[in-house]
């Protein structure tokens, strides 16, 4: 596997589902604004997603593509194929159930996560409603990403990583074509959540048939791969959803604070996960079967390589992309936001959000590369024990920053984005401290050189984005047209300046072109 060129693939397909992201976001800001109707839809939209990486893209995926690598270097075609249709047919008997029991206790359920809510009986009302309408998208996502974690096992990563793709163009269809004919515009969202993961699942149909490996009934619980992969999902899913807990908690908070708030933090988040699904999540995808290979074959010192080669990709495209959002917030915002219902004073506040959320992006990317050493040795609880104390400390800055924020003039919802990003970096760094004192990592050389080459070329970079970017309020004051025909110049010339500076330290593409 040549991680630079798979890198490639992944980022190419993830960069279309993030540009339709943003078209999506453009189209919900621009239709909806941010205010009860839209807090309600995030709110009903996050639920499910919680339980879709519980048991899905997180837990499941990290439980079941370790196994499902020992099994294709190990076992038969035959007794993979059993494998698939054995986990496939339990995980979509539970995650039915659990989509039943979420619709019919939505109340309660909404009751505990946004609380704020409660004091508003329509807004309490329309969030119960919507959550409904999106609670079965769990169902849908969870064969999704047992599709997803098949053909990644097999190194055919393009469909798994375009499929998010149509989530976005189901959004934007809803909201411009159907929306009008609902009696509450917002519910078309709803719907659209629906559509999404259906339409996800149906194109990893026909992959499947052609390599042989479509999963059919077969109710087998007792069987001894199935309870490995059960066994080691439970302590994943305590890990998985302690990041989606904090990000609960962080509800709970938001919806105590003025309206609009949980809006603007899911604008911000959408932002700085564009660098996060690009290089985090595709980094993790691609590394978590071919570590899981290396160690099936016993291959340790390829293991450590790869590892430190993902880490070094990782950092040399994470750290530009974390001060870029800092320092282009305004510009970027109001390009893509500030139409419609979305006001300056929108932009402005999400912008806190997003500055927040930058500290931590290097963090939240080197979790996903590093927890992949743990997984691909089938070792769940060392990062679940990691994850637990990140949420602890998370949980305590909130109650700094929320408190604490406003009397330094600060907006109390950028202190629940901070709380995150500095956990995020605590997590990162106990991940890798618990690899090296096991041995899993040994750093390769040259890294205080790497560092420091990395650091002067960014120091460029700032100074081009700054000079370049200008006064933020002309931003806020100026034409579509002259927010993207700026843009159109000032981001090309940051990335120049950034990697003219990188090759003029030393730094060759050959030098990550190495398997």
């Amino acid at each position: 596997m040549n991680l630079l060129r798979a890198l490639g693939t992944v980022s190419s397909l993830t960069l279309v589902s993030r540009v339709l992201g943003f078209v999506r976001d453009w189209v919900i800001a621009r239709s909806f604004g941010a205010g009860m109707a839209t807090d309600a839809f995030f709110v009903a939209f996050r639920l499910p997603n919680l339980l879709r990486r519980m048991f899905a893209e997180g837990a499941f995926s990290q439980a079941f593509v370790p196994i499902l690598a020992e099994y294709q270097r190990q076992q038969s075609p035959e007794e993979t194929r059993t494998l698939i249709s054995r986990v496939a047919t339990l995980l979509g008997l539970v995650v039915l159930g659990i989509s039943i029991l979420g619709m019919i206790f939505t109340p309660f359920i909404i009751w505990l996560t946004a609380p704020g809510f409660a004091a508003d009986a329509d807004k309490f009302a329309l969030t119960v409603s919507l959550t409904r309408i999106t609670f079965p998208y769990i169902f849908f996502m969870s064969l999704v990403a047992l599709a997803g974690g098949i053909l990644n096992t097999w190194s055919r990563f393009a469909i798994p990583a375009f499929t998010p793709a149509l989530l976005n163009i189901a959004f934007i269809a809803m909201s411009l074509f159907a929306a009008p004919y609902f009696d509450e515009p917002v519910r078309a969202l709803a719907w659209a959540v629906i559509i999404g993961g259906v339409l996800q699942l149906v194109v990893q149909f026909w992959p499947l048939v052609k390599m042989g490996l479509l999963p059919r009934f077969d109710f087998a619980p007792a069987d001894a791969a199935v309870r490995r992969i059960a066994t080691l999902m439970l302590p994943a899913m305590l890990g998985v959803s302690v990041a989606q807990i904090s990000l609960v908690i962080n509800t709970v908070f938001a919806s105590f604070l003025q309206s609009g708030s949980v809006s603007w933090l899911y604008y911000a988040d959408r932002l700085m996960e564009f660098p996060a699904g690009l290089l985090g999540a595709a980094l993790g995808t691609i590394l978590l079967p071919g570590l899981a290979k290396r160690h099936a074959d016993g291959d340790q010192s390829g293991f450590s390589r790869l590892l430190d080669h993902g880490l070094r990709l990782a950092l040399l495209l994470t750290l530009p992309a974390a001060l870029a959002l800092a320092l282009l917030g305004t510009p970027l915002l109001s390009t893509l936001f500030q139409h419609g219902a979305f006001s300056g004073d929108d932009v402005r506040q999400t912008h806190a959000a997003l500055i927040a959320y930058s500290f931590g992006l290097p963090g939240l990317i080197a979790v996903k590369i590093l927890a992949p050493g743990f997984y691909a040795r089938q070792d769940i609880r060392t990062p679940t024990r990691f994850a637990i104390i990140s949420l602890c400390a998370t949980q305590a800055m909130n109650a700094l920053f929320v408190f604490g924020l406003p009397r330094l003039g600060l907006p109390a919802h950028a202190g629940l984005a901070l709380s995150i990003g500095l956990a995020s970096l605590l997590n990162a760094s106990l991940l890798a401290r618990g690899l090296l004192r096991r041995g899993d990592y040994t750093p390769q050389t040259g890294w205080r050189v790497f560092l420091l080459r990395i650091a002067l070329a960014l120091l460029a970079l700032a100074a081009v984005l700054v000079w370049g970017a200008g006064d933020t309020d002309a931003w806020l004051a100026a034409a579509t047209r002259q927010r993207v025909l700026h843009l159109c110049w000032l981001v090309p010339a940051g990335i120049g300046v950034y990697f003219a500076a990188l090759f003029a330290l030393g730094f060759r593409l050959r030098d990550f072109r190495r398997a």
